[in-house]
């Protein structure tokens, strides 16, 4: 079992930055791929980025290329998405997931996620 928490959520005005965190109860956290997910009110959770296990694999969301970066810390059992230049339409909660499947499989699924952090909610007003 893996617990996730994430942190770094808040309010920030449009164009501001935002650094989430994921924090992993997990010594072998280098075994799971990370992704980010959002949900906003009345909407379907959407995929943002995932990471593969060593780091060195990314995949983003067209909507959020160029602007946001995630990335992890396997010593320290911690992924991060950087969201830079937010928009009032990425209000949302937004969660981190790990999975144990395959780089290339389903990576922006919420489905092929194994475990899920609680959420943190970001704010951005305009």
């Amino acid at each position: 079992q893996v617990q996730l928490v994430e942190s770094g959520g808040g309010l920030v005005q449009a164009g501001g930055s935002l650094r989430l965190s994921c924090a992993a109860s997990t010594r072998t956290f280098s075994s799971y791929a990370m992704g980010w997910f959002r949900q906003a009110p009345g909407k379907e959770r959407e995929f943002v980025a995932a990471i593969s296990r060593s780091g060195d694999s990314t995949k983003y969301a067209e909507s959020v290329k160029g602007r946001f970066a995630i990335s992890r810390d396997n010593a320290k059992n911690t992924a991060y998405l950087q969201m830079n230049s937010l928009k009032p339409e990425e209000t949302a909660v937004y969660y981190c997931a790990a999975r144990t499947s395959g780089w290339l499989y389903k990576q922006t699924s919420y489905t092929s996620y194994d475990y899920w952090g609680q959420g943190t909610q970001v704010t951005v007003s305009s």
